[in-house]
């Protein structure tokens, strides 16, 4: 059976720092894509940022520079550094596994983690 934890949310100031994780259980961490996406109270779902087996990565225009996704394959956990962190990332961040790349986007697959809030408030 396969489950995707997500941990590291949390409560932070403007400009700080959190660091999220997934750790996925069963046998698919070295199969498709990681994708981080967030969803905020009243607004669509986005992707965050996303990395493949390989390690390439991608990510949101809104993200870049600030935030880092990487992977440890030895511990079956992603990860999402957010640094510089500003009101607007506040939402609900969710892990999915299994994604794919198509055209010219990523698709989620359909293991989903529990999602973890992310609040950046003064």
């Amino acid at each position: 059976q396969v489950q995707l934890v997500e941990s590291g949310g949390g409560l932070v100031q403007p400009g700080g720092s959190l660091r999220l994780s997934c750790v996925t259980s069963g046998s698919i961490f070295s199969r498709g894509a990681y994708i981080w996406y967030r969803q905020a109270p009243g607004k669509e779902r986005e992707l965050v940022a996303a990395i493949v087996s390989g390690g390439n990565t991608n990510y949101a225009d809104s993200v870049k520079g600030r935030f880092t996704i990487s992977r440890d394959n030895t511990k079956s956990t992603v990860y999402l550094q957010m640094n510089n962190l500003k009101p607007e990332d506040t939402a609900v961040y969710y892990c999915v596994a299994d994604g794919y790349f198509s055209g010219s986007r990523y698709y989620p697959g359909k293991y989903w983690g529990q999602g973890t809030q992310v609040t950046v408030s003064s």
